[in-house]
């Protein structure tokens, strides 16, 4: 096989989706398994929808994954522009040569006039489709009937023998509905998606057409274009959807986890997650569900990957996020909390060195940056915003807490040093030995005390970082409710 040209063209117009990282994800094997290339280009032709700050985010969420191009509108490359706004002089070309050759034609049909034929078409429970109003006739002719626009948008002409059957690599032989007479050139002088991609895609050399399974439906369009065009038509691939629980398409309207930012906010491992696609689409590499991009890209093979749409499993990511977080070192997960909190705003003075310092604490038992930081909270809130929650009140401050929290700052109070194996001392002999009771009895209103809440890191480690006075104060402070 010669290098294989791959891309991935996501549009502007959001926060990026998960999808675009999967889809990368597969694009980025493929090349890298056959030493190709992968380009990044933007689709931003849908102005309505045109997000400003989306396009930037598509790059921060895809480098922060480690899924890096080739050439893209930020780093260039030898088929610049890869921003389709940037590339509108380049369709025009090809829009006339379709009119010329009698493959399209101009259509003045007003939004309210494709309307009305849709709602007639449904009451008549006939198949929505353009109904060819337009076709044949002169700007005077078709005014003269009403219903018009001023400025035309261009109609593809879909012949009735239109190749509804195709080869793909992943699926073999597909078949797909017939299309309708699809607008490739808007009123605005912007291309569709359907004609920019064949036209961008050709000029870029793509040899490999990888997209999600949605795209079935239009690839009989982008194969006539490539025919009327005279071009080589590329290798298509189509991929499974990302489902929800319920088997409906994964959205951002139903699913934050749809966002590829949420992922970045929940403190998920980027090696994490992009283990997790592969699984979605691709299935283990030998006995282990656990390996890396390198791991996967190295035996890549789209007889591999699985046709059955997989459902986006939470807690199956949460299980391989605590495996990553385990398996880092003591340093390199400290650093990566640290970052994580300062990502999230959530570093005050001299905070880094404390989530440094406590990092150890957390890491045997959380599955994510997020519940990691949640855990030492109470570490890192100002004095004026440390609150208990008053679950874990009811639980273990009630009118027995008095006596343990009164013993618990008799014992603590004159400490000399404070250091964790010397709280863990004083505490057992004065609520263990002292007050006869049990560890979990006996330190469960202390926890609460000094941490707001029943789940914590190691208590007498957690109050030596909290600091003698401050841990003290919230001591005397529970006493007193």
């Amino acid at each position: 096989m010669s290098a294989p040209r791959v891309r991935v063209a996501p549009s502007p117009t959001g926060d990026p989706h998960v999808g675009t990282a999967y889809m990368s994800l597969f694009n980025l094997g493929f090349a890298r398994r056959h030493g190709g290339q992968f380009i990044l280009r933007i689709e931003d032709t849908d102005r309505a929808r045109f997000r400003a700050d989306s396009e930037q985010q598509i790059y921060d969420t895809l480098r922060w994954l480690t899924l890096t191009w080739d050439e893209g509108p930020d780093i260039g490359g030898p088929f610049s522009p890869y921003r389709q706004s940037e590339r509108l002089d380049t369709y025009r070309p090809f829009v006339d040569r379709l009119l010329a050759d009698g493959h399209a034609y101009h259509c003045w049909c007003s939004p309210e006039r494709l309307a009305e034929m849709r709602h007639q078409q449904q009451a008549k429970k006939l198949p929505t489709g353009y109904d060819r109003l337009c076709l044949g006739k002169s700007a005077e002719e078709r005014k003269a009937l009403g219903g018009a626009t001023d400025t035309p948008v261009v109609r593809m002409l879909i012949p009735d023998d239109a190749p509804l059957t195709f080869t793909d690599v992943i699926r073999g032989e597909v078949s797909a509905p017939r299309p309708d007479d699809q607008v490739i050139l808007k009123a605005d002088g912007f291309p569709t998606y359907h004609l920019a991609v064949v036209v961008d895609d050709h000029l870029m050399g793509i040899t490999h057409v990888v997209r999600g399974e949605e795209w079935i439906s239009s690839t009989p369009k982008h194969i006539l274009l490539y025919r009327w065009l005279d071009v080589p038509e590329p290798a298509w691939a189509h991929m499974p959807l990302l489902r929800n629980a319920d088997k409906s398409k994964i959205s951002k309207r139903k699913n934050p986890a749809a966002r590829l930012t949420w992922f970045v906010e929940q403190g998920y491992l980027p090696e994490a997650l992009l283990n997790f696609l592969a699984l979605l689409g691709y299935g283990p590499q030998g006995e282990s569900e656990v390996f890396t991009f390198d791991e996967f890209s190295a035996s890549f093979d789209w007889s591999q990957v699985n046709t059955v749409g997989p459902v986006f499993d939470l807690q199956k990511l949460d299980w391989l996020n605590g495996h990553y977080i385990r398996a880092l070192g003591a340093d390199e997960f400290a650093q990566r909390l640290v970052e994580f909190a300062a990502r999230a705003d959530e570093l005050g003075d001299d905070a880094a060195v404390l989530v440094s310092a406590a990092a150890p604490l957390v890491q045997e038992r959380t599955r994510t940056l997020r519940e990691a930081l949640d855990m030492l909270h109470f570490l890192l809130v100002p004095a004026d915003a440390f609150a208990i929650d008053e679950t874990a009140a009811a639980k273990q401050l009630g009118d027995g807490a008095g006596p343990v929290l009164d013993a618990a700052l008799a014992a603590l109070e004159p400490l000399t040093g404070w250091a964790a194996p010397a709280i863990e001392e004083a505490l057992r002999v004065a609520l263990v030995d002292g007050l006869g009771l049990k560890p979990r009895n006996a330190f469960g209103p202390v926890r609460v005390a000094v941490t707001g809440s029943t789940v914590s890191p190691p208590l007498f480690e957690s109050m030596e970082l909290l600091g003698r006075e401050t841990a003290l104060t919230r001591l005397r402070d529970a006493r007193a409710r």
